[in-house]
């Protein structure tokens, strides 16, 4: 490649990501996952379309679609806040487990008796469309405020489900029958196992070295989060375990340790997820070839069918059943079961091993995400309303970001008095801080001053708090509730333990100050 084909290069990627980016906003007007859209980028630069680029390497886009994939689900991880998907936690595993079992197997029969496929192929297609795809569901839900235990289950069963799903296609497309069923899932759970156990691992180590080592510039921070999430992922390969699965759990444990400059790493983090999403769709646009597709649009329809309103009810209703969840929400998790980009990225791996009809099985798979994904995305916020069950408002999170002070032993937290909130009026003395911490600055109308014990603070005040570093979440915690229950708030119950309802949150009874 010369210097002028780099430079054509970098002209066409920018070109597309600028319109990639506005897509954004059209699809969030119409509710449409923005993954449609990529892929309609990747089309109209395919063979069949005004840019004419004729691409047919599926080795290629499967490796990097599984390098997208890594940077997403820890992208995933990092935003998975761990008290909300605690409570859901098992229902979410069973779903992701069991779940899987049931779609695997009723939409592998109807493929075999209903389309007549052979039983691999059927089996192959069973095992690609059980996967859920998180970023589609929540880019149609984001306007819609949902119980706790929906959001926590739907994330954490798209983030669980990635790993058995790439164990069973792998273990089908593979030369030979799978002859014991029960070597398979000894085979599925010790991989499960080995990435779980090594997701953890890096992700606790990782935390623990960021909180404990000042680096010298903050853009550092974000680049070694990412780091230390995809030597989750590489190293639980090598083991021989589930990498989808360490990147995802390392990457919720980094998500949840309050690590240093915490909004910038999340800003880079999602960032770079994007461009993940972007480059993986459009790439998928460009291996599909539009005029091989008409043969399969029926086959297509009747698995996506028998699959929506077959398999993935029955797979709800049995496993969360047990545990007492309500009609509604079983309703809503069952129509929530988007596929998105690991369905596609799937159906790349039995054309890579050279399996017979590899070339139909991708096409089905991506007529079949396409279409209901139209049909389903739409309808899922107007489903979510008439179940009443997006209708009640919540608070939105803390933005916490702390600044090693490595010397000194402390954090320097910033905190943010927004309109209406409770910390409003409230004296300095009247924060009743934990020995070992102090409000030292506050910013008020562009001006700064230190304040004196009897200072009242006002909306739009901007605080810098300096803090030890034994006291520091003793402080947050206690700033969080002040920002909610104002300066009676420990006899009014607010302990700040709630992130939901703490200092960067606006809900029903006034929102608190963001700490940074």
């Amino acid at each position: 490649m010369t210097v002028h084909h780099l430079n054509e290069v970098l002209l066409v990627c920018s070109l597309v990501l600028l319109v990639a980016v506005a897509a954004v906003r059209i699809s969030s007007r119409s509710g449409l996952p923005s993954l449609l859209v990529y892929l309609g980028i990747g089309i109209l630069m395919g063979q069949d379309g005004i840019g004419n680029i004729h691409f047919n390497n599926a080795e290629m886009t499967q490796v990097i679609g599984y390098a997208a994939l890594v940077v997403i689900l820890a992208e995933g991880g990092l935003s998975t806040k761990w008290k909300e998907i605690k409570p859901a936690l098992p229902a979410a595993s069973a779903l992701a487990l069991g779940g899987v079992a049931v779609s695997v197997g009723v939409t592998a029969t109807a493929a075999h008796y209903l389309v007549g496929l052979e039983w691999r192929q059927a089996l192959i297609i069973g095992a690609v469309v059980s996967s859920t795809d998180a970023a589609a569901v929540f880019s149609v839900l984001r306007k819609i405020p949902l119980p706790a235990r929906v959001t926590g289950t739907l994330e954490a069963e798209s983030g669980f489900n990635d790993a058995p799903v790439v164990i069973l296609v792998v273990a089908f497309s593979t030369a030979g029958p799978v002859e014991h069923w029960y070597a398979l899932l000894g085979e599925i759970a010790l991989e499960l196992a080995i990435g779980a156990a090594i997701g953890l691992a890096v992700g606790w180590l990782g935390a623990w070295s960021l909180r404990h080592v000042a680096l010298p510039a903050s853009g550092l921070y974000p680049i070694a989060v990412m780091a230390i999430a995809v030597m989750a992922y590489a190293a639980g390969s090598l083991a021989h375990g589930s990498g989808f699965l360490g990147v995802y759990l390392a990457s919720m444990a980094l998500g949840n340790a309050k690590l240093p400059h915490w909004p910038a790493t999340r800003g880079f983090a999602e960032g770079v997820g994007w461009i993940a999403q972007i480059g993986m769709f459009v790439l998928l646009g460009l291996l599909v070839s539009p005029h091989e597709l008409g043969d399969d649009v029926w086959p297509a329809l009747v698995i996506g069918l028998v699959l929506t309103m077959v398999a993935r009810p029955l797979s709800v209703v049995l496993c969360l059943t047990p545990f007492r969840v309500p009609w509604q929400e079983q309703t809503l998790m069952s129509w929530a079961g988007l596929r998105g980009a690991v369905p596609i990225i799937l159906a790349t791996i039995p054309m890579v091993n050279g399996v017979d009809g590899s070339r139909r099985i991708f096409n089905i798979v991506f007529v079949l995400v396409i279409v209901y994904t139209l049909v389903q995305g739409p309808t899922l916020p107007w489903l979510a309303r008439k179940l009443r069950l997006g209708e009640d408002s919540e608070a939105a999170d803390l933005g916490i970001e702390s600044a090693p002070l490595e010397r000194l032993r402390g954090h320097l937290l910033s905190v943010d008095i927004p309109e209406e909130s409770k910390m409003h009026g409230v004296e300095v003395n009247e924060l009743r801080l934990p020995a070992g911490a102090a409000v030292t600055l506050v910013v008020r109308e562009g001006k700064s001053f230190v304040p004196l014990p009897t200072t009242v603070l006002r909306r739009g005040d901007e605080l810098l708090v300096v803090a030890t570093d034994p006291v520091r979440d003793a402080a947050e915690k206690r700033l969080r509730a002040v920002g909610h229950g104002g300066k009676l708030a420990g006899w009014l119950g607010a302990n700040g333990t709630d992130g939901t309802r703490g200092a960067g949150g606006a809900g029903r009874a006034g929102g608190a100050g963001g700490v940074r």
